[in-house]
């Protein structure tokens, strides 16, 4: 027999995006309601790089990590070229923050939310949406300790359930809604905590490694944790016929100096989506909010920061919209305008630069980068969300150095190009009735840099 409770706002996904989200949604006055498939005690346990920029708990206005949350300060990022001849470190601003550990920072997100007003239902299975009269009205699911189907309705249903993306996926196309995504435009990761027996050095920079052969499509990862303890780990592109990453870990990875005699503490693996969020992140009584709106930055794929940050605008919006009485598409608008303008803009023109990169063999990458084609200040940049302009004498050095390289130089000419155009369009994202042909514009970007890039 069915049972049915009724909330304002529904989140469905207790991570990062979705306790922020529940709990903004309380302090705004709303009758909250958090699902999530895991019980109470493992919520917050999930295989990531544990990365998360400092800015972040200072544009929500949160307390950083300290205690068991906070593993290590991080001060930047090495990056290092593929024959690690070359090294890049990248830090300031944007780059400063922490290695958390994740179950213990997960658990205070979701006790926030709790004591705000939020109602958890944990071990709870969400198997399908409400729809009714083309609007979300909340999901079905059924509690993994009890038999029986419940119904938890709401005004407004948040999808904060990860790559997984359990409603998005269910939602039919009239919705207007991106269901699926591209095997190109995800990442599947395997990744260790290990001991090492040697102490790191300088933990308090992480270090990525690119190499087209180590990690096809990807990079590797060290995360320090403590001196002794690190996060590595290994991603590769999820397109067809992609190679296990945990292979690649092993065999390129943990087969180095650093790594004779460690001992492992927690393996496993995962996907993410490292692209350009999805082109709308609303529909009718509906908001997507991490990993399954593709909310991650497409050349590192953290994604613990900018989750909370949608997950902070998206309840904001629902809250807005709730008291009005009215929560079809254009009601939440705001959300994807205050989102897309801010965060949207900088992950489409990362993901622009990843098809770049991925595209270059080895050879490409010790190559501009020993003959600085790029540099860390436009690393920085790019992070900042900010394009990267080269005075005139910067040009004619950059010319000079790539002369034996001119169709890579041709290459990084036409990618700055494109990641101009398609951060412009990002950042003068259109109202709803503009949305088709402002979408239509950024595939046609897409798909031409996909043949020329």
């Amino acid at each position: 027999m069915s049972q049915a409770e009724s909330f304002d706002l529904l989140v469905v996904g207790a991570g990062t995006g979705g306790c922020i989200a529940a709990k903004v949604g309380a302090e705004r006055g709303l009758s909250v309601g958090l699902v999530d498939r895991k019980p109470f005690e493992t919520i917050g346990e999930k295989v990531c790089g544990d990365g998360i920029g400092k800015h972040h708990f200072d544009l929500l206005g949160i307390s950083p990590p300290v205690g068991e949350e906070l593993a290590t300060d991080v001060l930047g990022i090495d990056v290092y070229s593929p024959d690690q001849k070359t090294v890049f470190r990248v830090e300031g601003e944007g780059l400063q923050g922490f290695v958390i550990n994740r179950h213990q920072f997960g658990q205070r997100l979701l006790k926030n939310a709790i004591d705000r007003g939020a109602a958890l239902r944990d071990s709870f299975h969400v198997f399908a949406p409400i729809i009714e009269e083309g609007c979300i009205r909340g999901v079905k699911g059924r509690g993994l300790k009890r038999e029986g189907v419940t119904e938890l309705r709401a005004m407004v249903t948040v999808d904060a359930s990860g790559y997984a993306a359990v409603l998005r996926k269910s939602l039919p196309k009239e919705l207007g809604i991106e269901t699926g995504i591209q095997s190109s435009d995800v990442m599947v990761c395997y990744r260790e905590i290990r001991k090492i027996q040697k102490a790191f050095e300088r933990p308090e920079f992480c270090r990525i490694f690119l190499s087209q052969r180590t990690a096809p499509g990807g990079y590797h990862w060290i995360f320090p944790k403590s001196p002794h303890v690190v996060n590595v780990g290994l991603g590769v592109q999820g397109k067809e016929g992609f190679k296990n990453p945990r292979d690649f870990l092993y065999r390129e990875v943990l087969s180095q100096e650093i790594f004779k005699g460690s001992t492992l503490v927690h393996g496993g693996g995962g996907v993410v989506p490292t692209r350009r969020p999805l082109p709308t992140l609303v529909s009718n009584g509906f908001m997507l909010v991490g990993d399954s709106a593709c909310q991650v930055n497409p050349i590192h794929g953290g994604g613990i920061g900018p989750s909370m940050m949608a997950g902070k605008l998206a309840a904001e919006a629902a809250a807005d919209a709730i008291t009005k009485n009215s929560t079809n598409a254009e009601d939440l608008w705001q959300y994807n305008l205050r989102y897309m303008t801010a965060y949207g803009a900088k992950q489409a023109q990362l993901d622009v630069f990843r098809m770049f990169l991925q595209k270059l063999d080895d050879s490409d990458i010790d190559f501009g980068m020993s003959q600085r084609l790029i540099r860390e200040s436009d690393l920085l940049k790019l992070d900042h969300g900010e394009e990267f302009r080269l005075s005139i004498p910067e040009k004619s050095r950059r010319l000079a150095a790539g002369i034996h390289k001119v169709s890579l130089l041709r290459k990084l000419r036409y990618t700055r190009h494109r990641m101009r155009e398609i951060r412009s369009l990002y950042a003068n994202y259109p109202r709803k009735e503009h949305l088709v042909m402002w979408a239509s514009t950024v595939e046609d970007i897409l798909r031409d840099i996909a043949l020329k890039a």
